[in-house]
């Protein structure tokens, strides 16, 4: 099958039944590929552009997706730390996600996860090791505002539980929507399963 056609969507599915369907898309599409970066970018591009083809609740209009992709912690990216040339010496060893995978508008490519000085969802639900459902993005305390058309975000953290028994976030799943209210706790459940998918999927 071709990979794109991962992205189709049947018709009459109930919003749980969408996102079962595309887990199962995904759980395909992922199968025997361990790259972090491979498989975020798959499932960004899956999970934005099937949430596009179905109509009932999202699709290209007024209750349109129009941001989804990854955050990942920095310490996972190969060579030197980056960091902004504008941000002063004595603030380069915070830490903070950097923009990963992700389909959508041009997005800020550093959020601050330092504990009191982080700011933004990402960074709440990083921080937290909890999902953040907004109903109103620009009521929400701190709010990083990427593109104005966004009105409501829903942020999955990442969750590795390491050989020890240690659960450690490494990043978030983050996704923008025009509308108010764009998403709700059946969106919630389908995708904290699909992050939890995605994290066992990837070596990290």
């Amino acid at each position: 099958m071709p990979h794109a056609d991962s992205a189709y969507i049947p018709s009459g599915l109930s919003k749980a039944q969408f996102w079962e369907h595309v887990y199962g898309s995904l759980a395909a599409l992922l199968d025997g590929q361990r790259s972090w970066v491979t498989n975020l970018a798959n499932a960004s591009s899956l999970i934005y552009n099937s949430l596009l083809a179905y109509e009932p609740y999202f699709g290209a209009g007024e209750r349109q997706v129009n941001w989804c992709g990854f955050y990942i912690e920095s310490s996972l990216f190969p060579g030197p730390r980056i960091t902004s040339t504008a941000e002063p010496e004595a603030n380069k060893n915070t830490s903070r996600l950097l923009l990963g995978p992700f389909c959508g508008m041009p997005a800020c490519q550093l959020i601050n996860t330092t504990p009191g000085k982080a700011r933004g969802v990402c960074a709440d639900a990083f921080l937290k090791r909890e999902t953040l459902l907004v109903p109103e993005v620009d009521a929400y305390p701190g709010h990083i505002a990427c593109d104005s058309a966004s009105k409501s975000e829903i942020v999955c953290p990442l969750i590795v539980r390491t050989s020890d028994g240690k659960d450690v976030p490494v990043g978030v799943l983050d996704l923008d929507c025009v509308a108010l209210s764009g998403f709700d706790e059946t969106d919630k459940v389908g995708l904290e399963k699909i992050t939890a998918l995605v994290v066992q999927a990837c070596d990290w």
